[in-house]
């Protein structure tokens, strides 16, 4: 995979793939605003799937679970200006002001092609050609995206001005709803408010099985689902449901059935 970055600084990349595609589980430790240049990304969660296209705009809010496959389109690589905005800019930002924010369900925010934000991101372009950029000045483009989200979106705030970590939540009723997502099981504790020696203790007692086990067992059948009621692709599918790339993927699920996901699609 050919991937480039530049920075303007750790919260201010520009990022580039040009190979097929790209795709990795993640969670976020900050809320991300994404500007298209080129490209096309889908997004994949627990209860929703996001396509974002050349132009688009969108923020994606910190301890999000999701899956992401980027692709380049029409000849052109995968391309886009990202802005970390971090909680501790959002604790300067917001320590000045008298703002409330009350518990809502997040979800990823879409800003399609606004002229506010991208006149904003846009004009981060020609700072990227540049051998450094004066801190002072990348401080003020991450405030003057935070300023104008405020403006254009009135229930932005309860979004970046929640500050509260994961606390101890029903395990069994997140991981039946993220088991997808192939990620380190320090995330899953952390997510579910546990150690990793509590998540594996909490899980074992739940489950009665290893998280490891479990997680193999429930993306398999996901993904015999996708085939018989969606379907899809086994392509599609094996990243879809979990895994790292198809050839594992195969492997894994003619063990567990005792034939290929191919018998399904033919």
């Amino acid at each position: 995979m050919e991937f480039k970055a530049k920075y303007i600084t750790d919260d201010i990349k520009l990022s580039c793939y040009e190979d097929k595609f790209f795709k990795s589980d993640i969670m976020f430790d900050h809320h991300m605003l994404v500007w298209f240049i080129s490209g096309e990304t889908k997004i994949v969660q627990a209860d929703a799937t996001y396509l974002f296209k050349e132009g688009d705009i969108f923020l994606i809010p910190r301890n999000q679970l999701a899956t992401i496959i980027n692709y380049p389109k029409d000849g052109r690589p995968h391309k886009s200006v990202v802005m970390h905005l971090s909680t501790e800019r959002l604790w300067e930002f917001y320590a000045k002001l008298d703002v409330k924010p009350r518990t809502t369900q997040l979800r990823i925010l879409r800003y399609n092609n606004h002229p506010l934000l991208k006149s904003c991101l846009s004009s981060l372009l020609p700072y990227f050609e540049m051998e450094e950029l004066p801190g002072e000045i990348a401080s003020l483009k991450i405030t003057e995206a935070i300023s104008i989200l405020r403006s254009i979106d009135q229930g932005i705030d309860h979004v970046l001005a929640n500050f509260e970590e994961p606390g101890k939540i029903d395990l069994v009723a997140y991981m039946e709803k993220n088991f997808m997502f192939n990620l380190p099981l320090e995330k899953f504790g952390y997510l579910t408010g546990r150690s990793l020696t509590t998540f594996k203790r909490d899980f074992g007692k739940a489950f009665y099985t290893t998280p490891q086990r479990w997680l193999t067992r429930k993306r398999l059948e996901l993904a015999h689902y996708y085939f018989v009621e969606k379907k899809k692709r086994p392509v599609d599918v094996c990243y879809e449901v979990g895994f790292e790339n198809l050839s594992h993927f195969s492997f894994a699920f003619k063990k567990h059935f005792g034939y290929s996901p191919s018998s399904l699609v033919e």
